[in-house]
């Protein structure tokens, strides 16, 4: 139902599971069990995998904190996509690479909930794309200190609001990872 019509495939979207961002994050492995197992299936049915990666001057390229965590790996034919703003579309080519492949619908995992996720996530939904959460399979760090809410209540209400976004065309909503369909 995206207002992109002529992309009728789906893709999954792995966002920042690098080392210096869920390094410390909230219920770090079994989101990245969650996300390693959605990775696999979505190579079984022949379903895009992008990766993203987010670089600054406290995360550099090449860094250890920069690589994408140890129990994921990127095959040679799936598209990384590097980045240095929240949202994963911001001056970066994802756009070219969706529209490539006839992409119009997105499933999204990764980290972090309260940063690139939601950016990323509302940026998608604005470029016209159907967008779903996947409610069990992102995360973030602990940020209480500076006045956050605690690390599942940020989760808890993304995935609540954004169940129940809506626009013209577009359909958002939220999932967990065992009941996923990359198909329409």
């Amino acid at each position: 139902m995206t207002t992109l019509t002529d992309r009728p495939n789906t893709a999954l979207i792995v966002i920042d599971v690098q080392n210096g961002v869920v390094g410390e994050a909230y219920q770090r492995d079994a989101v990245v069990e969650r996300i390693g197992t959605l990775v696999d299936r979505a190579r079984a049915e022949s379903v895009p995998v992008v990766w993203v990666q987010h670089s600054d001057d406290e995360m550099p390229k090449g860094s250890d904190d920069w690589k994408y965590v140890p129990e994921l790996t990127r095959s040679d034919e799936e598209t990384l996509v590097h980045k240095t703003f929240g949202d994963s579309f911001e001056a970066t080519e994802l756009e070219e690479v969706l529209a490539k492949s006839g992409v119009g619908r997105l499933i999204v995992v990764g980290a972090e909930t309260d940063a690139c996720i939601r950016s990323t996530i509302h940026g998608a939904f604005t470029r016209g794309y159907d967008v779903t959460l996947v409610g069990d399979a992102h995360t973030t760090g602990d940020k209480s200190s500076w006045g956050a809410p605690a690390p599942e209540i940020v989760i808890a209400h993304t995935n609540l609001y954004w169940q129940y976004q809506t626009a013209p065309g577009r359909t958002a909503g939220v999932t967990s990872a065992k009941d996923v369909t990359f198909s329409r």
